[in-house]
């Protein structure tokens, strides 16, 4: 038992180094070697866990995906409103991207070079289909207008929202992310939220954004 517990701290231990470096210093410009001397293992207990550099990958993108179904499952199981539960899964990845380097490298990695293998689906195709889910939602429940395009709304909502990492890395540090979260939904809530409820949803951006900063 305690065997295999060391086994799984190692693992662990290497996905994250590898999640750094990935993070840092992106997929290519890293090499096992790198990551061996980040994690503090030997190059031995890396093969044992892992064959290729490609599987780490796979690995970190796993449990980023993971990671997001959790936070998503957990909000639907406390009975918000549709559009609440989308705000909130948002700030709740972008939560996780600040606490640790796994969720970042798992965006950095879906939009490189690592092609996502079957069963696991991309992550930007499960974050639109729960946008599209939780829009038709928000039209039932008259918290965005009837009208709108659900379907491109959602891939404009997820471009936008993976853009804020993807142009927050080179530009600012990642504690910045959740504020371009808010600016995002302070739009983007003008344009989808009938006058008479929008101030509700510019109040709870403004309290998300602020409920990460103090954590």
């Amino acid at each position: 038992m305690a065997r295999q517990l060391r086994a799984e701290q190692t693992r662990a231990t290497i996905i994250t180094a590898a999640a750094d470096l990935f993070d840092r210093h992106g997929y290519e410009s890293t090499s096992l070697s790198d990551i061996v001397e980040h994690a503090q293992v030997t190059k031995g207990a890396l093969y044992f866990h892992f064959a290729a550099k490609e599987d780490l990958a796979h690995a970190i993108m796993e449990l980023q995906s993971r990671a997001s179904r959790e936070v998503a499952s957990e909000l639907d199981a406390r009975g918000y409103s549709s559009l609440e539960t989308l705000m909130r899964l948002t700030f709740g990845i972008s939560r996780l991207s600040v606490e640790g380097p796994i969720q970042r490298a798992g965006l950095r990695l879906a939009t490189g070079p690592v092609e996502v293998r079957p069963p696991l689906a991309h992550p930007f195709t499960e974050w639109r289909d729960i946008a599209i889910r939780k829009l038709h939602g928000a039209v039932k429940e008259s918290d965005v207008h009837p009208d709108i395009d659900i379907e491109a709304t959602a891939h404009a909502l997820v471009s936008w929202f993976v853009g804020t990492r993807v142009v927050g890395r080179t530009l600012e540090p990642v504690a910045r992310q959740p504020r371009r979260v808010a600016e995002m939904w302070h739009v983007m809530i003008r344009g989808l939220v009938p006058v008479t409820r929008r101030a509700r949803y510019l109040n709870l951006a403004a309290h998300l954004e602020r409920e990460i900063r103090t954590v």
